[in-house]
């Protein structure tokens, strides 16, 4: 019980115990941000910044249940997946389809690696892609090696507080070019207009904000941080609900947090899209990714917006692959746990093993990317597998909420009503690709 301890109440006490939000922050950005978002604002322009904005905020009353369910149960993800009613194969029926999503995150996560290796290009590296592609992965591995929870979240405020300067430098700048934003196109992006291709629109939505991906892992995060470890195992006391029920509100402070530096960062980036890409029919394709949103800058500002942009996009993708490898070490070495492949019985096995995983997930991204070389095809896989996961996530939040979490630690009132919103829309957006994949298998 040494570790127990109460929640901070002033907000200098509650600013000390955030983090989680930071790391998640960190991840969401560079896939669904830079490149899936810009993308939809090239394609469609300013008339989806509404579903852009709906996208980032909904889903977050899913990711709060999910951390109010490991706070209080002190358990990851997938040992509460694993809880979840129905067949099991050695673990439970909702793991094996987490698995099938976890395995896309590869193709998505080998697409950033190719995203970085075009911005040393742009940077003017003659080395090769495969280089430099072994170079990005094995820095990666390396340094989450060495580094654990206090580095990576160190590490990821810096990446966060780098892009958050240059998203806000990218949108204001625009205003003394012939790409400013007027309030007329904000009006129309405000209006609640879907394009006539929305497909594109929904397949964004599984990536775009907190993705499944980061939905499942934030958990992980708020574990590692202590949150859990504070509240203490349920005695049953009142004591241990006020700590509870003090942890949950840092948590929500936390994610909060991120919600806004996602939200802020996933706009700047579907208006910049809109305002240059598209007003100049420019496509962020496959084989000329970071050289056409390079356009965004170098066109107006020459040389140094190119170098501004170089600097941004390297810190906003770079540190996606360093999340991601991080998030994605954990929830591999939870899951082979789980299967009874690994026996990790302490904190110092599991701590281990996720050291080996942090260097054998980004060789695995290195050859996947080499294998396909298609960047943006790589991540778009990514994001429709995050959408296919969406409704399981959404579910397996209400079962939490409904029948295993402490009645004196569920929400009440509006907050009931905003998640079941959430998970209606995310479970809407997943039956549509559901239906979308078996429509293209059988034609």
């Amino acid at each position: 019980m040494s570790d127990v301890a109460s929640a901070p109440k002033t907000w200098a006490g509650i600013r000390r115990q955030l983090g989680p939000g930071l790391i998640i922050s960190a991840n969401i950005v560079g896939s669904g941000e830079l490149i899936v978002t810009t993308k939809l604002g090239a394609d469609v322009g300013f008339i989806m910044l509404w579903f852009i904005i709906l996208g980032c905020i909904i889903k977050v009353f899913v990711q709060l249940e999910l951390g109010r369910y490991a706070i209080s149960k002190r358990k990851t993800t997938l040992e509460a997946f694993n809880s979840v009613p129905g067949p099991k194969l050695i673990v439970s029926w909702l793991i094996w389809l987490w698995s099938i999503m976890w395995l896309a995150i590869f193709f998505q996560l080998s697409g950033m690696v190719g995203g970085i290796a075009q911005v040393f290009g742009l940077a003017g590296s003659e080395l090769s892609h495969t280089v430099l592609a072994i170079l990005i992965t094995g820095s990666c591995g390396i340094l989450l090696y060495i580094g654990q929870y206090k580095f990576i979240q160190n590490f990821s405020s810096i990446m966060v507080a780098s892009f958050t300067v240059f998203t806000i430098f990218a949108v204001f700048s625009l205003y003394w070019t012939d790409y400013g934003i007027t309030g007329a196109q904000l009006s129309e992006g405000l209006s609640f207009h879907l394009p006539d291709d929305f497909v594109i629109a929904f397949a964004a939505f599984g990536i775009i904000g907190v993705g499944a991906s980061e939905l499942i892992t934030y958990p992980y995060w708020c574990l590692e941080k202590g949150y859990g470890r504070n509240v203490g195992p349920d005695d049953g006391t009142e004591a241990w609900i006020e700590r509870a029920k003090g942890w949950i509100r840092v948590m929500k402070y936390d994610a909060l947090l991120s919600l806004a530096i996602y939200t802020g960062a996933t706009v700047a980036f579907y208006l910049l899209g809109a305002a240059v890409l598209n007003g100049r029919n420019i496509e962020v394709d496959n084989e000329n990714l970071m050289v056409n949103l390079s356009n965004l800058y170098s066109t107006s500002f020459g040389e140094v917006g190119l170098w501004i942009f170089i600097v941004g996009a390297f810190a906003v993708m770079y540190s996606t692959v360093f999340i991601g490898t991080a998030s994605n070490s954990r929830l591999g070495t939870d899951f082979f746990n789980l299967l009874g492949i690994l026996n990790l019985k302490t904190d110092e096995q599991r701590q281990k093993a996720v050291r080996i995983a942090c260097i054998i997930l980004p060789a695995l991204f290195c050859i996947f990317y080499l294998s396909f070389s298609k960047p943006v095809t790589l991540i778009a896989i990514g994001a429709i597998a995050q959408a296919l996961m969406l409704p399981i996530i959404s579910f397996a939040a209400l079962y939490f909420l409904y029948f295993q979490t402490h009645k004196q630690l569920r929400p009440r009132g509006s907050w009931i009503v905003f998640l079941w919103i959430s998970a209606f829309a995310m479970t809407s957006v997943g039956a549509f690709q559901l239906f979308r994949a078996v429509r293209n298998f059988l034609e």
